[in-house]
């Protein structure tokens, strides 16, 4: 088939999806839109399908979910029916999914085989990282296959039948009621989320996050005398890992000891003004919101800053070098070409041409003619010009939370690294951070609280871990082998989205540069248990939203973000959302090369209006 008939097809096809997505939602004037989502709910954002049947079909099913969605969900209800406990709100939401996509399934054959086919799709790329994950997200996903067994009679796929038998024995009730009750009241939603929590009550599951701490308070204490006894950090961090995570593996032991040298205090200061508990100025940004508590942090002590070659032993930073090099292979070309055209965009800006007839710089040899034939006319002089082009540098903040595990933080790395050698090539300067946890659940800050008696409002309680892989002033060359650390067993844990943020924009403010980029990359808000179960259950998300809000108001970084599978256009004015880790590369490229432009066309000065 000739390429422009193939250009036919796609376009037949996204015409075709587009009608039944607004035939089906019941929405004539919806909007639908093939790639990255847009901000505003009414746009129905779909991936670009391939050319394979098998992946048209599973298009068509995210099409049918998203006007499901539309036509049966009613999002603000959903918000009040909501739950402040992280683990409450992801079964929340996985229910309600199943209860919509079973409404169309139920009505309509071919909408139940087109979320078949997206479901078997989506099973067989999360199957890997769902086999090892014991946490929130793999217990949501398995309610979710369950009640939508329940409610359509459909079988669960193969792929995701070991996930399901791995959590079927939770959903046990001793009073005798099933998630067969829900059948009754898929058609109201406020009743089915009533009857929902009912069935939970039963399990207490949706408290589940709040009752581990408690279960895990004696054996966090016996962690904690153990630590008192000389075990190192690493040791701990293994503790941790287990206790936290079950499935994910430990972290290495040849781990540095952490209270050492390496280890610093977000804010530089020592241990003494730590130990007080009152958090450096930049965190406390509830000023503006009267009625609201600050920010907290309750303790600072074990926090690191850390480079990403003192967390691993050199030969195994080689090793995961020498593994990522082996990912890179696939994804190298397509991401290549769009570094490519984003280093043509910024040689255009650095184009040199020659200013003639001026009275002082260079003489001007071709037209030295006029004056010996007249010479009263003076000499012609040329100076070469440039376009202005400011001095820039980019900083790339990688989530590296454990929903990151696989192929998304696999593919973060290799676009790190590729858009690093491009950017580099063209004079601008990178660098590359990450930010995570030191533990799950809390490890020592948490440990330091208990033992204080669990004071009410202790702010955040885990140690937080920013790891730098490359410096802006370290050349690519010499840190290359740090983006592999990515790939580690065990680095990936929780995400305390707005500290990091804070920290990334304070090191560009440092810079000396004319114009800072800051990219987020993230797949979801931030999570963390032991502060979410000791506080408001959108304690983080809150903090979040200020640091952006304050940074987007005052600050001359320019913010950018790219969300992974998750509407972080709901957090950042500049923001897009892919759904395939695939687009990453493609995503902050075109991010990158739509700030390039603005900064090309006339008339522009000062730092991007963000």
């Amino acid at each position: 088939m000739t390429v422009a008939g193939a250009r036919g097809r796609l376009d037949d096809f996204k015409r075709a999806t587009a009608g039944a997505v607004r035939a089906l939602a019941g929405q004539s004037g919806v909007e639908v839109r093939f790639g990255n989502a847009a901000p505003d709910s009414s746009v129905v954002s779909i991936p670009v399908p391939a050319r394979d049947a098998d992946d048209a079909a599973s298009i068509r099913g995210i099409a049918d979910t998203a006007a499901l969605k539309l036509r049966y969900h009613d999002e603000t209800l959903h918000r009040e029916l909501g739950s402040p406990s992280p683990l409450g709100q992801a079964l929340l939401d996985a229910a309600e999914r199943a209860r919509y996509e079973a409404l169309g399934a139920n009505a309509m054959r071919g909408v139940a085989d087109n979320l078949d086919a997206a479901l078997v799709i989506e099973a067989r790329r999360s199957a890997r990282v769902d086999a090892g994950d014991d946490g929130n997200e793999a217990l949501a996903s398995a309610l979710r296959l369950m009640v939508r067994e329940r409610l359509t009679g459909r079988p669960i796929p193969a792929a995701a039948t070991a996930l399901v038998q791995r959590w079927q024995n939770t959903f046990r009730f001793a009073s005798g009621r099933s998630l067969d009750s829900l059948v009754d009241v898929i058609d109201d939603q406020a009743a089915f989320a009533q009857h929902l929590w009912e069935l939970l009550d039963d399990l207490d599951l949706h408290a589940l996050a709040r009752e581990e701490d408690e279960q895990g308070e004696e054996e966090e204490s016996a962690t904690d005398d153990e630590q008192s006894q000389g075990n190192t950090d690493a040791d701990d961090e293994d503790d941790g890992e287990t206790e936290g995570m079950p499935g994910t593996g430990a972290l290495d032991d040849e781990l540095p000891d952490e209270d050492g040298d390496s280890t610093s205090g977000l804010d530089g200061e020592g241990e003494e003004e730590e130990e007080e508990g009152a958090p450096p100025a930049w965190h406390n940004l509830s000023a503006d919101n009267s009625g609201q508590t600050p920010y907290l942090i309750f303790t600072r002590k074990h926090d690191e800053i850390i480079a990403a070659e003192d967390l691993c032993a050199p030969d195994e930073l080689v090793r995961l070098r020498e593994a990522l090099d082996r990912h890179l292979v696939q994804f190298e070309s397509l991401i290549a070409r769009l570094a490519h055209r984003l280093q043509r965009l910024l040689l255009a800006q650095q184009v040199r041409w020659w200013e003639f007839d001026l009275e002082e710089g260079l003489l001007d040899c071709a037209r030295l003619a006029r004056a010996v034939v007249d010479p009263a006319t003076p000499l012609s002089f040329k100076r070469e010009a440039e376009t202005r082009f400011r001095d820039t540098v980019v900083t790339l903040l990688l989530d590296n939370s454990g929903s990151m595990r696989g192929r998304p933080i696999t593919v973060a790395a290799i676009s790190a690294d590729i858009l690093a050698r491009t950017l580099e090539r063209c004079g601008v300067k990178v660098e590359i951070l990450g930010f995570t946890t030191r533990a799950w659940k809390g490890g020592k800050a948490r440990a330091a609280w208990l033992e204080a008696g669990r004071p009410p409002d202790p702010g955040r309680l885990n140690d937080l871990r920013h790891i730098v892989y490359k410096a802006a002033d370290t050349p690519w060359r010499r840190s290359r082998r740090n983006l592999g650390l990515m790939l580690r067993e065990g680095l990936l844990k929780e995400n305390i989205d707005g500290e990091a943020l804070l920290w990334a924009h304070q090191r560009l403010l440092a810079r000396t540069e004319q114009r800072r980029i800051l990219t987020v990359i993230s797949d979801g808000a931030p999570v963390d248990d032991s502060t979410l179960s000791a506080n408001h259950g959108h304690y983080l998300d809150r903090h979040l939203r200020e640091a952006i809000d304050t940074i987007q108001r005052t600050s001359p970084v320019e913010l950018v973000a790219v969300g992974i599978g998750h509407d972080v256009t709901r957090y950042y004015r500049r923001a897009i959302t892919i759904f395939d880790v695939a687009q990453l590369g493609s995503a902050i490229t075109e991010q990158l090369a739509d700030l390039f432009s603005e900064e090309m066309r006339p008339g522009r000065a000062g730092p991007l209006a963000v």
